[in-house]
């Protein structure tokens, strides 16, 4: 057939609604490249195609007078090279797909109502810029909690003055590994371990932070930030062992290719999303939250029989007043709860990879789960963190919707996209990236420990495996410590925040996270101080009056001159019940169990 058109027409039936949709969204991937018209205008003009052919199917039409038809016809308009070499080369898939196009294109009103209720029904672009913009303000922010909680506290964690002296530390890893340190131990520290330099490092994290909410060299700041929180971590040994800490590291790696490369990030000149980093984020979300219902299912009785609950809230680090009254609801209630939390975590996960519509569901899901357990633990910044990644679910047209119009900005997208060899290398450490993380997935879900190590990398700790209460612990011991000058009259040490006085009530202290606080806990289910490596040094610390440390203390009941003894002895704290909160104002009840660290005192 000869033909007088300059480029490629593809002709759609327009009294399809199904048709309209999905030709407009095509639009959008093939720009000016195709031109696209109604067989109601354009029939005329190509007569040797039969008026029933456009009727069942739409027709691509090239400058040549070549003709095709159905799936064919849409592969090629879409210039998919992949699926096209599976057309042509993979026997039966050009006959399976042609089948699907007919199924599809005999019940149109189906599928068009199938489509408004995935897709919704709007025809503009789907895009993230707003969403970028959001998702990188708040993970500035979250590294600004991160840096700040952590500064207030360092010097007596790890100061030289501090618990675990960074300078000790590095000693003994260069003492045994060598040079093989530098690389299992990643971290600014080898330069210079003073407290000079932890204050120097806090500061730049904070300065970074603030930079990078102002959107200002949003790549570089991420660089930064990711570096000197990995630092810190490195150097930070029990107390910066957490699974938000190393979750903090991953995120702030893949933002730093998903953040656009700019001095300054606007909306009048919005770089193009980086769709790879964008996938690979939702796919830390997903493994983040079907690895925590799966470690539960997988490791403990008490999950499987769905009992855990009926302690949890008593029995987490540093549970909430409002876990206090949730623990008091009925069996009945806690079993739902954990039906429905498993729902959650196991199943609304794969809604991340759904149409649009059902991924907004699965995001509301997942953000309402993060939610509730705010209410009734301290979790430092892990669950807004975890909300944080919620939001990468959302799409531009939907902020529009949640909004107002006054604060929607006008976007204006840019393709500034690097020539060959930068895409090349994008796509490539992409694949890298998500070929580790599911081989540490699959190695955690099969039980694989060879797939879960990958040692080279594991020292960067930005490519993790996650899972939080895999263990339930179903009673709760606490360490109470106290010194003496005459090992008669004893002074009980109150920490800030974890269980002391039976009167006083849990506290809000997310996000926050007192480090101190939260290892005692660690340390109290290890049963004594033997299997507790750090604890002689903390009881030494007190014995010495180290103001640093005592500064991690809700009071210090010797402010003159520190005790000559110190002990720590092992209670077992439960909630008390609704009568006895009435009645006494005591939130906690204990019973003696014995002694952790027998009475110790300086040489």
């Amino acid at each position: 057939m000869q033909s007088n058109i300059s480029k490629p027409i593809l002709v759609y039936d327009s009294d399809c609604e199904f048709c309209r949709y999905w030709i407009t969204q095509w639009q959008h991937i093939t720009r000016d490249r195709i031109d696209y018209a109604p067989y109601q205008e354009v029939a005329h003009q190509f007569n040797e195609i039969p008026l029933s052919a456009f009727q069942s199917s739409v027709q691509l039409i090239l400058e040549n007078g070549e003709v095709f038809s159905g799936a064919e016809a849409v592969l090629r308009a879409l210039d998919n090279r992949f699926f096209l070499w599976c057309y042509y080369k993979i026997p039966l898939f050009a006959t399976l797909s042609e089948v699907i196009y007919r199924i599809v294109a005999q019940h149109r009103q189906f599928f068009s109502a199938m489509t408004r209720w995935l897709y919704g029904t709007h025809t503009e672009k789907t895009t993230y810029i707003l969403t970028r913009w959001i998702f990188l303000r708040g993970l500035g922010c979250i590294y600004l909690i991160a840096f700040l909680s952590l500064w207030v506290q360092i010097h007596g964690l790890i100061g030289s003055n501090g618990i675990l002296p960074v300078t000790d530390y590095l000693g003994a890893v260069h003492q045994q590994l060598g040079a093989k340190g530098y690389h299992l131990v990643p971290t600014l520290f080898w330069f210079n371990s003073t407290g000079f330099f932890l204050h120097l490092i806090c500061t730049g994290g904070v300065i970074l932070s603030l930079t990078l909410i102002a959107g200002f060299f949003p790549t570089f700041s991420l660089i930064g930030l990711w570096g000197f929180y990995l630092s810190l971590v490195t150097v930070g040994q029990v107390f910066l062992s957490f699974q938000w800490d190393v979750l903090l590291l991953e995120v702030g790696l893949l933002a730093v290719f998903f953040a656009p490369f700019t001095i300054r990030e606007t909306f009048k000149r919005a770089i193009k999303l980086s769709t790879p980093f964008l996938w690979l984020l939702r796919w830390l979300l997903f493994r983040l939250m079907f690895a925590s219902g799966f470690v539960k299912l997988a490791s403990d009785e008490v999950w499987r029989d769905l009992t855990a609950l009926n302690f949890h809230y008593e029995t987490q680090p540093l549970p909430t007043w409002i876990g206090w009254y949730v623990h008091h609801l009925p069996e009945w209630f806690h079993k739902i709860s954990i039906v429905g939390m498993f729902v959650i975590e196991l199943g609304v996960p794969f809604l991340i990879f759904a149409p649009r519509r059902v991924r907004l569901l699965g995001g509301i899901g997942l953000l309402g789960l993060q939610l509730l357990i705010m209410l009734t633990g301290n979790y430092c910044f892990f669950n807004l963190l975890t909300i944080l990644l919620c939001l990468l679910l959302i799409d531009d047209i939907t902020w529009k919707s949640l909004i107002p119009r006054r604060f929607i900005p006008s976007i204006n997208i840019v393709d500034l996209s690097p020539r060959k060899i930068g895409k090349l290398c994008i796509v490539v450490l992409s694949i890298v990236l998500f070929a580790f993380s599911s081989l540490r997935f699959g190695g955690q879900l099969f039980n694989e420990t060879k797939l879960t190590e990958l040692a080279w990398i594991r020292p960067y700790r930005s490519v993790n495996t996650y899972g939080l209460f895999a263990d339930m612990t179903e009673s709760r011991p606490e360490i109470v410590i106290e010194g003496s000058n005459d090992q008669i009259t004893w002074k009980p040490y109150e920490f800030k925040w974890k269980p002391g006085k039976l009167n006083r009530a849990p506290g809000w202290v997310a996000p926050h996270q007192p480090r101190l606080d939260w290892q005692m806990w660690f340390a109290a289910l290890r049963g004594n101080y033997r299997n507790t490596t750090w604890f002689l040094d903390f009881m030494g610390a007190l014995l010495q009056g180290k103001p640093e440390v005592l500064k991690l203390l809700k009071d210090n009941p010797f402010p003159e001159t520190p005790p000559r003894y110190v002990k720590a002895t092992l209670y077992k704290y439960r909630f008390t019940d609704i009568e006895t909160k009435r009645s006494e104002g005591k939130w906690w009840r204990r019973e003696r169990i014995g002694v952790y660290c027998p009475t110790i005192s300086l040489r």
